[in-house]
C-alpha cells in the first residue's frame, strides 16, 4: 500500500482529542464568519474571541472557565445570525467536551 505525500494523522502523539475537536470547530466557524457577507454590530467581538480561542488551543489544553467565557461572548455576538448557528453549535459541543465549570 502506498502513502500519499503530505498526509499526516489528525491527532499528534499525546494530543488531547478534545483540543483537536475544538481546534476543528473554531477553525470552521472562523472560515464561515469570514465568508459571511453581511456585517453585523458585534462581528468584531466574535472574530476577536475566535482568534483568542485559536490562540489558547495552540498552547495545549485551555482552561474551561476561559473557554466558556469566550463561548458566551461569541454566542452573544453572532447568536442572531442563523447562517452561523451550525458552526456555533459545533464550537459549543467542543467546549462541552471539557466538562462543566464548578459553580460556587
Amino acid at each position: 500500500m502506498f502513502k500519499s505525500l503530505g498526509q499526516r494523522p489528525v491527532t499528534g502523539i499525546g494530543e488531547d482529542p478534545r483540543v483537536v475537536e475544538l481546534r476543528t470547530a473554531v477553525s470552521r466557524l472562523r472560515r464561515e464568519l469570514a465568508a459571511h457577507p453581511a456585517e453585523f454590530p458585534d462581528r468584531g467581538i466574535a472574530e476577536d474571541e475566535l482568534a483568542a480561542l485559536a490562540a489558547m488551543i495552540g498552547y495545549g489544553t485551555p482552561e474551561t472557565p476561559r473557554l466558556r467565557r469566550s463561548l458566551l461572548l461569541i454566542a452573544a455576538a453572532i447568536g442572531s445570525v442563523s447562517a452561523l448557528s451550525r458552526g456555533l453549535s459545533e464550537v459549543r459541543a467542543a467546549v462541552d467536551l471539557f466538562g462543566e465549570t464548578p459553580r460556587g
